[in-house]
């Protein structure tokens, strides 16, 4: 740990000072070789956490795509701003700030690294990943590839390390800031350990999200987004339709049409094109989910599809419905990671939004209606980061991801990541007999 903290400050001592233009033609670099790389890079992510080698194929796509979006905008973003003020001139100049520790999760394992590394490296920091312990060679051939591409050693560096050791490196004065994507708790522990050494921290923790169904949506595609939603990675996406909310006026038609499809949904084997639901990514996962749909019963939820094991090899989950679930009881207040569905009937539009801002969480979120008009009046009545209109919460490099509330604080992809860790700078041009 003390040779990879030496290597990456003492390479940021020169990487804050390499060009823009030269940044930008290696971020361009690690995204050819994604895409020449796809099919290792897909396949790996598949094997070691699971996930259907279709949706690794599109991780790696996006991936790629958000390096090239940096490459192109990157310098644009970091050039000075000029300010206005009545005398003399100002301006802020964005300057990296030095080493940050990125800590990751699994469920995303090329996404996860991408989306805190190209903007921060573009702005000229330096890089220490602490990835999750389940996909090691996932982080090793991302180090691999941004070498290959020409990237400085220590610009970019895995740690493999267990998560008792992060509260050392936080502590360390070369580390400069902490981004992390994680659970509640170890968002948690992040905050308060940055804190305790004024450090800036970013943090996207988990969601609970509302998937906002109005009376007038047309019910077949809200249906199809919804299923397709949640059973995405097998459920593992903190932004994935957790609570769906329906008015009572399509409820039942609604939910007639997600039975339909859950029942036509293919789980198999992740390297199968034609699969739809992948195993979870461990046994301890699978067995948690069963733990959370188990409780959720004796607290008076019911079961209307699903809820068990599927009997085969692997961490396989039926997908499954959970409708009956009560104000206090776990299953109101949690995120079940895994492919359940908690449905809610409500009377109307209003009682839709109450029970849409009913969590601590506030991540992302979605609201189905043939009125786009109606759909964003109730978008902005809902308390999260990000709302989509007849579509699931989705992921594209221009767009900021993020949320609020327990979900986090702090912005990635888009514009607004880049600033998240860089110090702008204010220079004023003035004269001594000026106001200020």
């Amino acid at each position: 740990m003390e040779s990879k903290i030496a290597v990456a400050d003492h390479a940021f001592q020169t990487w804050k000072k390499t060009p823009m233009a030269d940044r930008a033609q290696l971020l361009r670099r690690v995204a050819h070789l994604m895409r020449v790389k796809s099919v290792q890079l897909e396949k790996l992510a598949t094997l070691e956490m699971g996930k259907l080698v279709t949706e690794s194929r599109a991780e790696v796509g996006l991936c790629a795509a958000i390096f090239d979006y940096y490459a192109e905008n990157g310098e644009k973003f970091l050039a000075d701003q000029p300010l206005e003020t009545p005398q003399g001139s100002a301006f802020l100049s964005f300057e990296p700030i030095g080493v940050l520790l990125s800590i990751q999760p699994w469920n995303f394992p090329f996404y996860q690294i991408t989306r805190s590394a190209a903007p921060h490296l573009m702005a000229g920091n330096t890089m220490l990943l602490k990835h999750a312990s389940n996909v090691p060679q996932c982080a090793q051939i991302m180090e691999d590839i941004f070498l290959e591409a020409g990237f400085p050693a220590g610009v970019y560096q895995n740690l493999f390390i267990p998560g008792s050791k992060i509260d050392v490196l936080v502590a360390d004065k070369r580390i400069k800031g902490v981004t992390l994507t994680g659970s509640e708790p170890a968002g948690s522990s992040i905050a308060a350990a940055a804190g305790k050494y004024i450090k800036k921290s970013t943090l996207e923790l988990g969601g609970s999200d509302a998937f906002v169904v109005l009376d007038d949506a047309d019910v077949e595609q809200a249906a199809e987004a919804a299923v397709r939603g949640r059973m995405w990675n097998a459920g593992q996406v903190c932004v994935s339709p957790k609570r769906v909310i329906a008015e009572e006026g399509i409820a039942d038609l609604f939910l007639d049409k997600v039975k339909a499809k859950f029942a036509a949904l293919k789980v198999g084997d992740p390297m199968d094109e034609q699969t739809d639901l992948a195993p979870l990514s461990s046994e301890k996962a699978v067995e948690d989910v069963i733990k959370q749909v188990q409780k959720a019963v004796e607290q008076g939820a019911t079961v209307l599809a699903g809820g068990h094991r599927i009997d085969r090899p692997g961490a396989f989950m039926e997908p499954t419905i959970l409708t009956g679930i009560q104000p206090g009881t776990a299953a109101y207040e949690e995120e079940i990671f895994g492919p359940v569905f908690m449905f809610y009937k409500v009377k109307d539009e209003q009682a839709a939004i109450d029970l849409a801002n009913a969590t601590d969480y506030g991540l992302g979120g979605s609201v189905f209606s043939s009125n786009n008009e109606r759909a964003v009046k109730v978008a902005r009545q809902i308390d999260t980061g990000m709302v989509y209109i007849n579509h699931v919460t989705g992921i594209a490099p221009e767009l900021p991801f993020g949320g609020t509330k327990h979900s986090g604080y702090g912005r990635e992809q888009s514009q607004a990541a880049i600033y998240e860790f860089v110090n702008s700078k204010l220079i004023r041009v003035t004269t001594p007999e000026s106001a200020y």
